[in-house]
């Protein structure tokens, strides 16, 4: 089963969440191409996936970083789901093997409905994976094999070039690295405000961030709606947008608020992405997401520039 058709709640309590939201099992300057896919580029190397990787692969590397572990746990998760599926969660494999580690129920792993969740396969295979002595200094296919007892132990080796690019830019430790050249056509949607005083994608957006990566500290809208605060024309005060704050400006907060905006761009397609912005930067889907991060513009106005610029926060707005 791909997922664009699994269904996911979150099967494991390692992140501390009773339930993963939306996952629907779960446009100036370079024109869009109208093949829609998602690069990443580390140090000269770049790697091309399509949609549904690209999302498999956020998901991989975001639930990594929401545990607390490091960029070479979602190395050696990457490289195994690269090996085993290709990076999709397919509902089929050797005998009883399935998903995107291909784990097998009658191995262990869980029920068929639950090694089929990406969230749940995902939690399972890093709970194995912190159990692996000394993991994080292994060969990332001696690690890979520990948790999954392969019939072909050094097939993992094959993919690690390519997982260490992956893992390096969707932890944030390699910034504006990621991005998604997609075609921005999302259906019209409601208006209404939910509780929250987003619009339901937003609130949308809004759970699943605190789902996948934790608690954070989040902005930009009040029950009811906000009113002021923003420039002219902002789409906060229509409830499509969402602020998480990564303060103060450090280094580590900066790796931290690349991670959730990576994430937000893997994921821009199934959650109605229109824009993120962070750390000078802005990324926008539709046919202007073939220019990548491009530097951000910030309005003329007096403030905080590093309020202004988004240093100290990521900017995420929704499809109207």
């Amino acid at each position: 089963m791909r997922i664009g058709s699994a269904v996911a709640l979150l099967g494991a309590a390692a992140l501390g969440v009773t339930a993963y939201l939306g996952w629907d099992v779960l446009r100036e300057s370079t024109p869009f191409s109208g093949g829609e896919q998602c690069t990443a580029t580390v140090e000269g190397r770049t790697v091309e996936l399509e949609v549904e990787q690209a999302e498999n692969a956020a998901l991989i590397t975001a639930i990594a970083v929401g545990r607390g572990m490091p960029a070479r746990a979602a190395t050696i998760a990457l490289a195994t789901a690269y090996q085993e599926s290709e990076l999709y969660n397919i509902d089929y494999g050797d005998r009883d093997s399935l998903g995107l580690f291909q784990q097998r129920p009658s191995q262990g792993w869980g029920s068929p409905e639950q090694v089929l969740d990406p969230v749940y396969a995902t939690n399972a295979f890093y709970d194995e994976l912190v159990d692996v002595d000394g993991y994080e200094s292994l060969e990332v296919t001696v690690a890979a094999q520990r948790v999954q007892r392969s019939a072909f132990p050094d097939a993992y080796a094959d993919h690690e070039a390519d997982a260490r690019v992956l893992a390096s830019a969707l932890t944030g430790n390699s910034r504006a690295a990621f991005t998604c050249e997609l075609d921005g056509d999302a259906e019209e949607a409601a208006d209404e405000l939910t509780e929250s005083g987003l619009v339901k994608r937003a609130e949308k957006v809004r759970r699943e961030v605190v789902n996948v990566f934790g608690d954070q500290s989040l902005g930009g809208f009040a029950p009811g709606g906000v009113r002021d605060g923003h420039m002219e024309g902002s789409t906060h005060y229509d409830g499509r947008a969402v602020d998480i704050f990564f303060r103060p400006v450090t280094d580590a907060n900066k790796t931290r608020g690349w991670a959730v905006a990576h994430y937000l761009v893997a994921m821009a397609d199934r959650l109605d992405v229109q824009t993120v912005i962070f750390d000078d930067r802005i990324w926008k889907n539709g046919w202007r997401s073939g220019s990548g991060w491009r530097d951000y513009d910030p309005p003329s106005r007096s403030g905080d520039r590093a309020i202004l610029e988004h240093r100290d926060h990521v900017h995420v707005d929704v499809f109207d």
